[in-house]
């Protein structure tokens, strides 16, 4: 097993996916697209991940990087790899799918709840997101981080698996394991204070990142251990 992880940009790293890659010893692989790197072949590789970024699927043709990423997801598609898409990354993927990526009516930035639909309540790796990893019982509705103004609809062929209050579509899973996540479950306080320390609201985003973070760290690992070791 090894994971190829491609990053946009150089501040939306693989966070807690590096950190949960690492304690497992599976093999991986980052690459800075965003940096002018050159992707390596697919070969010997059974996983694609997909971080963020701050540019928009719809300017494809001014972010040659964006176009090479989506070639890869197409690739990785063809191959019956794990895909795994955070936010830009989730954006791509429903592009790579046909499916169309347009700017949303308002920002969602900050920690907010996200609810499972019918199909998510039933798929195995959001059910993982949903049971709270110290108590153990079953949350269709919980808190992730977001940063996003874009948004996407589901592909064909995609089961729509998750909603917010602002955004209908939060999440899609494609064939039986490639993973669309509008939200940030990788984040780590580290990351989540380089983002936002720029901001008004830095002091209330960390004090929210204080209060929810382990839990939702344990969310994302209970997903981690569900998606990579599949």
């Amino acid at each position: 097993m090894a994971v190829l992880i491609i990053k946009n940009i150089n501040t939306e790293g693989p966070g807690t996916i590096e950190d949960f890659l690492i304690e497992e010893n599976i093999l991986f692989t980052i690459v800075e697209l965003g940096s002018g790197e050159i992707p390596p072949s697919l070969d010997g590789f059974d996983t694609l991940v997909i971080l963020g970024g701050p540019m928009s699927m719809y300017e494809i043709d001014t972010y040659p990087p964006l176009i090479i990423g989506s070639r890869l997801i197409r690739e990785a598609i063809n191959r019956d790899m794990k895909v795994l898409g955070i936010c830009l990354g989730a954006q791509m993927l429903a592009h790579c799918l046909g499916a169309k990526v347009y700017k949303g009516p308002v920002e969602e930035i900050g920690w907010g709840s996200i609810e499972l639909t019918g199909d998510g309540i039933r798929d195995t790796l959001m059910r993982k997101l949903a049971i709270h990893p110290r108590v153990g019982d079953f949350w269709r509705k919980f808190e992730v981080l977001q940063w996003h103004g874009d948004t996407f609809d589901i592909p064909m062929g995609a089961i729509w698996l998750a909603k917010s209050g602002l955004y209908q579509n939060q999440a899609f899973r494609y064939g039986s394991m490639a993973y669309g996540l509008q939200f940030h479950i990788e984040a780590t306080k580290n990351m989540i204070c380089e983002w936002f320390k720029d901001r008004q609201e830095i002091k209330k985003i960390m004090a929210e990142t204080e209060r929810i973070y382990e839990e939702c760290a344990g969310r994302a690992k209970n997903f981690y251990k569900a998606f990579f070791r599949k």
